[in-house]
């Protein structure tokens, strides 16, 4: 947290709202390291120092964690705040008082499954790839990919002078009438629009991406546009597996 406004800091520990703090200060009742301090505009380090009201240490409640899903439209960029004004996925979790942020991201274009979480620990788990977590997503693509180039996705392509892990890849389906077909891929990094840019590697273009599962966590008939949090089991399954 680093320096910061005593009031403010204990307006965020829940004692009373900014300016009642201030007024509390003021009246003598707020000491740190031992002495009262009557300046609202005194500045504390939570880590360093001892802030205490009425003889009452005052500290931040321990955070609750939280763990949500998304089915992400498409039209919806992954960030917190968009610099260019365009919308984000945090416009679809406004129910939610936690401050949470995107588990990975999904690209603009890109629907499907996406978390969200303030545990760090479970974001890592989810997006390092150490931990091989397995995405899966479904990919309809121009033409009809030779098995010669299903194998060299399977095997690993380069994009952005870098060479991709096997992936899992199957054909679901092969419109040779409409030139268009239908692959699950499933892979566990998270590059940038990587799944996009593997198949523009075997010289295809992507039509629609979606995210159908993240481990064993699936969409499991939830709405697009909805969320909601993760249950016990499936919260401990994907930092377990």
């Amino acid at each position: 947290m680093g320096v910061i406004r005593l009031q403010k800091y204990m307006a965020e520990c829940g004692v009373a709202s900014r300016r009642k703090c201030e007024e509390l200060i003021a009246d003598g009742l707020v000491k740190v390291n031992g002495e009262i301090v009557t300046e609202p505009g005194a500045k504390v380090d939570p880590l360093a120092d001892k802030i205490e009201f009425r003889n009452m240490q005052v500290e931040l409640k321990p955070e609750k964690k939280v763990y949500v899903m998304l089915n992400k439209p498409v039209g919806y960029v992954t960030t917190v705040k968009d610099e260019k004004g365009r919308s984000t996925v945090m416009e679809l979790l406004k129910d939610i008082k936690e401050r949470i942020v995107p588990v990975g991201r999904l690209d603009m274009y890109t629907s499907g499954l996406l978390l969200f979480s303030n545990d760090g620990a479970f974001i890592n788990k989810i997006t390092h790839p150490s931990h091989e977590t397995t995405k899966t997503y479904i990919v309809k693509i121009k033409g009809v990919p030779t098995n010669e180039k299903l194998d060299k996705l399977r095997s690993g392509v380069v994009i952005d002078d870098f060479k991709t892990s096997p992936a899992n890849v199957e054909l679901l389906l092969e419109d040779r009438t409409n030139n268009v077909s239908r692959l699950k891929i499933e892979i566990h990094e998270g590059k940038n629009r990587q799944v996009r840019k593997m198949i523009e590697a075997i010289g295809h273009t992507t039509i629609s991406l979606r995210r159908e599962a993240i481990g064993n966590l699936t969409l499991d008939g939830l709405e697009k546009g909805k969320w909601r949090y993760l249950t016990d089991f499936e919260i401990n399954e994907l930092l377990n597996k």
